[in-house]
C-alpha cells in the first residue's frame, strides 16, 4: 500500500486551507471555488451542480459501475435574524450548532453587498459586574446576540451599513495542529474528510493510481441541514458518505480510528458494502472501529431520500466534542485514507 504518512504536511495543509473560509449551510461559494482550484491544479474535472454541489470524476478500470465518495464542506453557524433597538443581532441558528460554546466567539457579519464586518457572540447577561445571573444563564437563541465591532447606537446605524435579517453570521473555526498530531478545530466536520478526499486525489496523482471503476467525489454544500447530496448523477451505483465518526457513551469510536457505521438515525447502512468495509480495515490491520449513530444523518441518508437508486455505506475519522471544540488525530485521517485506498483497489 501506498505510504499515506507522506502526505501529511499536504493533508494538514489543505485542511487549514478550507477551515480558513467561512462556508455556513449554504454560503458555499468561495471555499467550493478554492476546492474547485485545488483539484483541477492536479488535472482532475469539477463540475458544480446548480444546487452549489461539486463533483469530481475519476475513471477507472471498469467505467460500467461507479462509486461515489460525498463529504461536505458546509458548516453550522448563524443568521441575523433581526436588529435589536440597541444595535445588537439577534440570530437564527443555520444547522445545529451547541450555543453553550458560541458565549465568547469571534465572528464575521457577511452582508448581501459581500461587505464584512467583525464582532462577538455573547449572552446578554454578559459582564458579571452588572449581571447577577451572569454565569448562570442559559444560552440560547433567546438570550444570546452578535456585538457588532462598529459604533453603532441603534438599528438605524446598524442598517446604515448594510447588515439586514438574512446575513450570514460564521464564527471562528480556530484550527490547529499540535506537534502531538491533534487537529483542534471546529468544523472538522466535515471539513476534515473534505482533506482526506482531497488527498486520496493526490496521491492517486503523484502515485499513478487508477481506481478499479469510475469514482465521483461529491463536494456537499446543505449537509448540515439535510439534504445535501439529495441529488446524485444517474450512473453512480454505491455512495460512501465521509463524514467524522462519534466518540463517547457506549461508542467504540476514538480519536485515532476509521470509524465503519453500521446504523444511523435513518436506519441501517447497505449490509454488503458495510461488511466489506468491515473486512478490509480487519484483514489491513487499520484502526477501525464499527458503531451505532442513534443522532446523525449523513448524505447517504439525503441521497436515499432523493430516490437515488444506490447502496450506501458511512466511514470517518473519529472525532470528539462533534458540533462543539473539536478535535481528532492525523491516525484517524490516515486510517480513513487508507480505508478509501483499499476500497476503490488502489
Amino acid at each position: 500500500m501506498v505510504n499515506v504518512a507522506n502526505y501529511k504536511d499536504y493533508l494538514f495543509d489543505v485542511t487549514k486551507k478550507i477551515m480558513s473560509i467561512d462556508s455556513p449551510s449554504g454560503y458555499y461559494w468561495n471555499v467550493t471555488e478554492e476546492v474547485r482550484r485545488i483539484v483541477e491544479e492536479m488535472g482532475y474535472p469539477f463540475e458544480r451542480i446548480e444546487k452549489g454541489c461539486g463533483i469530481i470524476t475519476v475513471e477507472g478500470e471498469d467505467t460500467s459501475r461507479c462509486t461515489a465518495f460525498a463529504a461536505h464542506v458546509d458548516t453550522l453557524g448563524l443568521m441575523v435574524r433581526s436588529i435589536l433597538p440597541n444595535g445588537d443581532l439577534r440570530f437564527t441558528t443555520v444547522g445545529g450548532p451547541i450555543l453553550n460554546t458560541l458565549d465568547g466567539e469571534y465572528c464575521n457579519i457577511i452582508t448581501r453587498t459581500g461587505k464584512v464586518y467583525t464582532g462577538t457572540i455573547l449572552c446578554k447577561e454578559a459582564a458579571v459586574h452588572v449581571h447577577p445571573g451572569a454565569a448562570s444563564s442559559p444560552r440560547n437563541d433567546e438570550t444570546m446576540i452578535v456585538r457588532i465591532d462598529e459604533q453603532v447606537h441603534c438599528k438605524a446605524d446598524v442598517e446604515a451599513l448594510g447588515i439586514c435579517s438574512g446575513d450570514y453570521i460564521a464564527y471562528d473555526p480556530k484550527t490547529v495542529v499540535t506537534e502531538s498530531g491533534f487537529l483542534k478545530s471546529r468544523f472538522i466536520d466535515d471539513k476534515g474528510s473534505v482533506a482526506c478526499l482531497l488527498t486520496l486525489l493526490k496521491i492517486m496523482k503523484e502515485e499513478g493510481l487508477k481506481p478499479k471503476n469510475n469514482i465521483k467525489i461529491i463536494i456537499s454544500v446543505f449537509e448540515e441541514v439535510g439534504h445535501g447530496s439529495s441529488y446524485l448523477p444517474a450512473d453512480v451505483n454505491e455512495m460512501i458518505a465521509v463524514d467524522m465518526g462519534c466518540i463517547g457513551l457506549d461508542l467504540n469510536c476514538t480519536e485515532y480510528d476509521v470509524s465503519i457505521c453500521a446504523k444511523d438515525s435513518g436506519g441501517p447502512y447497505d449490509y454488503e458494502l458495510t461488511t466489506q468495509l468491515i473486512n478490509l480495515a480487519k484483514e489491513n490491520n487499520l484502526k477501525y472501529a464499527v458503531d451505532i449513530y442513534p443522532r446523525y444523518g449523513s448524505d447517504v441518508g439525503a441521497a436515499l431520500k432523493g430516490g437515488n437508486n444506490i447502496k450506501g455505506g458511512l466511514i470517518g475519522p473519529g472525532v470528539h466534542a462533534s458540533h462543539g471544540m473539536e478535535r481528532t488525530h492525523y491516525s484517524a485521517l490516515e486510517n480513513t485514507i487508507k480505508l478509501l485506498l483499499l476500497y476503490i483497489g488502489c
